[in-house]
């Protein structure tokens, strides 16, 4: 039997990247699942270093590139990358190797056997937490929007903030979103979550930077996150 190839477009945001770049875009390139086509979109949020020219080397590791003059943070660069995908599923991977591309097809099995509409990665769900588990602000900041976020949609996610979302590109619209910074995951997945049944929780495994190395998530931005997560619910918009 003929079973339909799913297309997922894969949004790679990047800002001073200059040193894991090129390797992650060769691990996305090397993904070879049976009735996946993957169309690998990067988005150089204004790196001033040389993360740009290293992607203008090696164009043939990604399908599209979007070149933001100006650093605008992740969620704008996320909703340029969304802008630009055509596939059915949308997965984020970031630039920094925390997350390994090697992880994709666990995560998109319930996309290809059982029709999902979203698979959220948890870094709680197995013991392989590299250096993450040393961040005791960050688990806790995380158990905090996590258990908010289930309270408010009635879900039962172990980790909201993971890297590694994958949902149905036709249940969000780009130019709804209103936030440009680390809430954004937040109010994507607030926007899709009412047009959502068929939820999963897969375990991954996480190498967490430190600060030093370029660990960007700060506790401040819980506070920002738990934010919106309230107004999503309180005051919903479109998706």
């Amino acid at each position: 039997m003929n079973v339909k190839e799913i297309t997922v477009s894969i949004i790679v945001p990047v800002y001073n990247e200059e040193k894991t770049l090129l390797t992650i875009l060769e691990k996305i390139s090397q993904q070879n699942i049976a009735g996946i086509k993957i169309e690998t979109i990067v988005v150089n949020d204004g790196s001033i270093d040389n993360s740009l020219n290293i992607l203008k080397e090696n164009s043939s590791l990604f399908h599209k590139l979007i070149n933001l003059e100006k650093n605008s943070g992740k969620g704008a660069a996320v909703r340029e990358g969304l802008k630009s995908a055509t596939g059915d599923y949308i997965l984020f991977q970031d630039a920094d190797m925390e997350y390994d591309p090697s992880e994709y097809e666990k995560l998109l099995k319930p996309v290809i056997k059982f029709n999902a509409d979203i698979v959220m990665g948890s870094r709680f769900m197995t013991s392989s937490l590299t250096r993450h588990g040393g961040y005791a602000k960050n688990r806790i900041g995380n158990y905090v929007i996590t258990s908010l976020f289930n309270l408010l949609n009635n879900t039962k996610f172990t980790d909201i903030y993971s890297g590694y979302l994958i949902f149905r590109r036709s249940n969000i619209t780009p130019s709804k979103l209103k936030t440009d910074g680390w809430e954004q995951q937040a109010e994507i997945l607030s926007k899709i979550i009412k047009k959502s049944s068929k939820i999963y929780d897969i375990p991954i495994v996480y190498h967490g930077r430190t600060y030093e190395e370029g660990k960007k998530i700060k506790p401040i931005h819980v506070l920002h996150i738990i934010g919106t997560i309230i107004r999503e619910k309180i005051l919903p918009t479109e998706n």
